[in-house]
């Protein structure tokens, strides 16, 4: 005969049961830990006012250009396409034809370049070889840093340089005209500016021609190497 449960029995056996079977919020943390997840969050969490928990999508930064790269790296605030930047420095920054690290390097429009380009001088080498950080260069809006510019002008003043192309991992065959080397210094102002005045004065086309026959011998015997490049370029 079935013995008839009692109600201790049932409140008992209710009570097992109970602790027998995990809560939702349980079993989620379980399934989290065996499939090595972290345990999701109860539903009834909210998001705080105005943000989300969950990331939304990186935005792609825009294509950089050369300007307000050269811009940032140097110092040097001139604004406006890259070939109107020797004009504007001119009263403004002191200028020359000598390479020195910080300086941009403006470049004329030349081929396909209708606005011209500005770099600015990572590094100096030697006489011949500089190391440049610019962008939009050789890929449209990238920045490229530590890359190999050659001076390939016959009397070695920086009128005419090959530039690292990356696609092609060497040196672009281009021989890009130069105007020359904006310095963040204002002109004469102390020694460093006083200098780069100076060297600014000796350097313009009525100077370099005169005294171009005296620095290619004196080149030629001081960096012979760099000469022979001139020559073969």
């Amino acid at each position: 005969m079935e013995r008839p449960y009692t109600a201790l029995t049932i409140v008992w056996a209710a009570a097992l049961f109970a602790l027998s079977t995990p809560s939702a919020q349980a079993r989620s943390a379980i399934d989290a830990i065996v499939g090595g997840g972290a345990a999701s969050a109860p539903s009834s969490a909210a998001s705080p006012p105005g943000k989300t928990l969950v990331p939304s999508p990186m935005r792609a930064a825009p294509d950089l250009e050369c300007v307000p790269y050269a811009r940032e790296l140097s110092g040097i605030a001139i604004y406006g396409d890259a070939y109107t930047w020797w004009t504007k420095a001119q009263g403004r920054y002191a200028r020359g034809h000598v390479p020195r690290v910080g300086a941009v390097m403006a470049i004329r429009p030349y081929g396909n370049s209708q606005l011209g380009h500005v770099a600015t001088v990572a590094r100096v080498i030697d006489s011949r070889t500089i190391l440049l950080d610019h962008a939009n260069w050789s890929y449209p809006g990238k920045i490229e840093r530590n890359v190999t510019a050659l001076d390939v002008s016959p009397d070695n003043d920086w009128s005419e340089v090959r530039i690292w192309y990356g696609p092609s991992q060497t040196l672009g065959v281009s021989h890009w005209p130069v105007e020359g080397f904006i310095y963040n210094a204002r002109p004469g102002s102390g020694p460093v500016g006083r200098a780069l005045a100076r060297a600014d004065d000796a350097s313009s086309p009525a100077m370099r021609g005169k005294a171009s026959v005296q620095a290619n011998v004196q080149e030629s015997a001081r960096d012979p190497i760099g000469a022979i490049i001139a020559g073969n370029f």
